[in-house]
């Protein structure tokens, strides 16, 4: 908990280096020219990190969640110190797409990686990661997907709702390598030789806890204790905390969480309304956020809240999130026979998006949204309704 604590006193030291760094910009009232020096006493600013840019809104560090489209929604991309909550479809089928294409982009970066999971050796989530597309391969391999993917009923000219004109259109298609967030093929896996130069921590749960284990009275779950545990040494240990800045060139850590709050990490939230560990998972998420809101680090976690029975925990888990992405599959469903819905996989809900140092959190403008999984890529489109008008 004095992760927490501490959190006011690193964001105020941060703002005054912002606010320091911002003094020594040339304005536009003076004339451009040649740097005298690259050389600056200052040290490396945040910027300057592989596979990071500022927000356009209000400065703040951003990180690729490994879909541009996503990133387009959420603002440009993950602040860092977030936490990136992904509501899990029914059936689990899409929810790791997102989890994959999040640590992918970090293996890409060279950004470090801490893979959390009850269910799966955090070794084997590695070796299913896509393969990135890269420059005109990339644009090769989009135009062949959507041409495989075109059907003759796209062909037919149809009327919209004049509102869904208006609307902004998502990118689905891929632009340069050098661009912030890349496009990754779901038909392929990551090249070995990346898996291998990358730096990456596992924390499997049924390898740190044993039968024999003495649990002692605490308001976490043996389970979340460890893990907490784990994702503190790699913080403090590797300086991501800022720390020890001269020890190594500052990276990101990207932390990923695999089901969480399900029966395999010890939680019973999803097997009682009222289970004798409600509160375990809150608190969980709140040491989480105070430990990354000193770190330099983003986090993402899926979590079945379609089990979650009380709805009070819900409520509590989307406030203690900083953004919250909801994935409806059409398996199962009258929508996957709809006609409608024929072009899409499922429904995709942004329910929060953060507004950093500000007590509430703002809704994406952006609504009626879904996605498809493609041969090889994961796009996210405007739904488009059809509008047919009756004539005499």
């Amino acid at each position: 908990m004095a992760a927490v604590a501490t959190c006011g006193s690193v964001a105020a030291s941060t703002g005054s280096a912002v606010a320091t760094a911002s003094k020594s910009n040339v304005t536009s009232f003076q004339r451009r020219g040649p740097r005298a020096s690259v050389t600056n006493d200052s040290g490396p600013r945040l910027v300057s990190i592989a596979g990071t840019r500022p927000s356009v809104r209000n400065g703040q560090l951003l990180v690729s969640t490994g879909l541009p489209a996503l990133d387009q929604l959420l603002g440009g991309g993950l602040a860092v110190g977030t936490v990136l909550l992904i509501e899990e479809d029914k059936y689990n089928i899409y929810s790791p797409l997102l989890f994959k294409y999040f640590l992918a982009e970090g293996i890409v970066n060279g950004h470090t990686l801490l893979v959390a999971s009850a269910k799966e050796d955090p070794a084997n989530i590695l070796q299913e990661l896509p393969a990135p597309l890269l420059d005109d391969k990339c644009k090769k391999e989009f135009d062949e997907d959507v041409y495989n993917h075109k059907t003759p009923e796209s062909n037919i000219k149809m009327k919209i709702a004049w509102r869904y004109q208006l609307l902004p259109k998502m990118e689905i298609g891929p632009v340069s390598s050098s661009r912030f967030g890349h496009y990754y093929d779901a038909s392929k896996r990551m090249p070995q030789e990346l898996i291998e130069a990358s730096n990456w921590h596992g924390f499997f749960l049924p390898e740190k806890i044993s039968s024999t284990l003495k649990v002692e009275p605490c308001s976490l779950t043996p389970g979340y204790t460890k893990l907490l545990q784990f994702i503190q040494n790699i913080i403090y240990e590797e300086g991501f905390d800022g720390s020890n800045p001269q020890k190594k060139q500052r990276n990101i850590l990207r932390i990923g969480i695999q089901n969480l709050g399900s029966p395999l990490w010890g939680d019973d939230i999803c097997c009682a309304e009222n289970g004798g560990n409600s509160h375990s998972l809150t608190k969980f998420l709140y040491v989480l956020r105070g430990l990354l809101r000193t770190s330099l680090s983003a986090c993402i976690i899926t979590m079945p809240t379609h089990l979650i029975q009380n709805k009070a925990i819900i409520a509590r888990v989307t406030t203690l999130s900083d953004v919250v992405v909801g994935l409806e599959s059409f398996i199962g469903s009258e929508r996957e026979t709809n006609p409608l819905y024929k072009d899409y996989h499922g429904l995709i809900h942004i329910r929060q998006i953060p507004r950093l140092n500000n007590l509430i959190c703002d809704e994406s403008d952006v609504k009626d949204l879904a996605f498809k999984l493609k041969r090889k890529l994961f796009t996210i489109e405007v739904r488009e309704f059809l509008c047919f008008s009756l004539q005499s």
